[in-house]
């Protein structure tokens, strides 16, 4: 049988995700080897507990973005990283550009698109800063200096801030509780970025379901 795009996307998918998996498991096995080192278990056990909340968040986050991302960004997104900063603001940026909708085909494939290219041109950047810090090492000092270091602590609150500007106004109804719920849990809890997101997920697929059943969307 002829497998489809979505087959081949799936299928490819998965190949390039156990092979991340696989790839980065090999660094520390191939330093205990080298070292003839082997961790105890009952401190690996530890440090995993330490960071249980942040699995439970990983798999919150492939449910609440793929959606969003489409199968192939979905992949794309969840190997390279850095979905909420970079990979998230550029597949619904396109999509609005290219004025489709998600889950649709023509979605799924400008969001492949767009995050294909973003990896690109992050690697292309990294690379160049790269060589530029190697080649000057005084860039080094300069970003960490007063004039440059506090323009880039801003720099993920502002490419949030100007991509949800437009979605609050568009959808102002559906933007109030959310964000007046995600404001009150900062100001009296504030239970961190890991519990703060899946939070407000929940709590906005909650105020629109309300909203919708008030007939108010």
């Amino acid at each position: 049988m002829k497998k489809t795009y979505m087959d081949k996307v799936h299928t490819w998918g998965r190949i390039w995700c156990i092979a991340s998996l696989l790839f980065f498991l090999s660094i520390p096995v191939a330093v205990s080897l080298h070292l003839d080192i082997t961790p105890r278990m009952e401190i690996i056990g530890k440090g995993l507990a330490a960071l249980l909340i942040f699995f439970i968040t990983g798999i919150i986050e492939v449910v609440a973005y793929s959606p969003m991302l489409g199968a192939g960004g979905t992949y794309l997104s969840f190997v390279s990283g850095n979905i909420m900063n970079l990979k998230m603001p550029c597949a619904i940026n396109a999509m609005e550009n290219a004025k489709v909708k998600a889950n649709t085909e023509e979605g799924e494939v400008i969001t492949t698109i767009a995050i294909s290219s973003s990896i690109v041109v992050t690697t292309i950047v990294i690379a160049i800063t790269v060589v530029a810090f190697a080649l000057n090492p005084s860039f080094s000092e300069l970003m960490a200096s007063d004039t440059f270091a506090p323009a880039f602590q801003q720099v993920t609150y502002t490419i949030f801030g100007s991509l949800a500007a437009g979605y609050f106004v568009k959808h102002w109804k559906i933007s109030i509780f959310p964000i007046a719920a995600v404001t009150l849990l900062l100001v009296f809890v504030d239970p961190g970025i890991g519990v703060l997101i899946p939070v407000g997920v929940v709590l906005s697929m909650l105020g629109a379901h309300v909203l919708y059943k008030l007939k108010k969307v």
